[in-house]
């Protein structure tokens, strides 16, 4: 049942210990396209081609990939309310950080600093090695920023590979059919069950592991409130859910909670 933004408000001045829990949701409302929605990135390219082990056995795949990579990276976006008002919320010292399903490191952008990015980074490539199997990569290594594998693809490289080790080189974040990072998901189970107050944002919470992390932290005696635009498989577990945008719901909310 959809709650006040009073209420909420009440929460987050009361809360001392605050985790964010981000999806999609919060970023379209910064101009990028979601995985499903009309008008998406799966509108424009299959994501059945997207699987770790077609990536690694397809050159044509992996150009694929990086066109549709250059074409997300390339827009010219930046951080919302919503964004803001988790870093702001860490600013005060009320925030402990932000757990994130996207990719775009817009809650960096916005000032916080405490981001564990459970599906990776678009920001940054790493090598994967040569035959990676399992969905495990199995690199030596070798990271760099993406601008460095744009450049070689837009001078004519079309498949970029390691200079160290001759590895294939893989935006770094989680592809389907790709193992999820423990270390991240470790980070993220146990800054959820530190948090008093967890605050999900903009995820259909459908997306498994990742939606059990929200849960995870009511179950360790949080307050657990969703912000979304639809229903949600977790909205009968919370204690509060809002219905609507995340710049709008949230923005305004911290905004009066740090004021008071």
């Amino acid at each position: 049942m959809a709650m006040t933004n009073d209420e909420l408000v009440e929460r987050l001045r009361t809360a001392r210990r605050i985790v964010g829990f981000s999806g999609a949701g919060i970023s379209t409302e910064s101009g990028i396209p979601d995985f499903r929605s009309p008008g998406g990135v799966w509108t424009k390219y299959d994501p059945r081609e997207f699987t770790f082990d077609r990536y690694v056995a397809s050159a044509d795949v992996r150009a694929k990939s990086w066109a549709m990579r250059e074409a997300i990276f390339g827009q010219n976006v930046a951080p919302n309310a919503a964004h803001r008002a988790f870093a702001a919320l860490e600013g005060d010292g009320r925030g402990a950080g932000v757990i994130t399903q996207n990719i775009d490191g817009l809650h960096q952008d916005a000032g916080s600093r405490n981001v564990i990015e459970i599906h990776g980074t678009m920001r940054d490539v790493e090598c994967i090695g040569h035959e990676p199997a399992f969905g495990t990569p199995d690199g030596c290594g070798f990271r760099k920023e993406t601008e460095w594998a744009f450049d070689l693809i837009d001078n004519g490289d079309a498949d970029p590979r390691c200079p160290t080790c001759g590895g294939i080189i893989k935006s770094a974040t989680i592809s389907f059919g790709q193992m999820m990072p423990t270390d991240a998901v470790d980070a993220a189970v146990e800054l959820v069950e530190s948090a008093d107050l967890v605050i999900a944002v903009g995820s259909s919470l459908q997306v498994f592991p990742a939606a059990d992390i929200p849960l995870m932290g009511k179950q360790a005696g949080a307050e657990l409130v969703i912000v979304n635009d639809e229903p949600t498989p977790l909205d009968r577990a919370a204690d509060q859910v809002v219905r609507g945008r995340a710049a709008e719901v949230l923005g305004p909310a911290v905004e009066r909670a740090l004021a008071s």
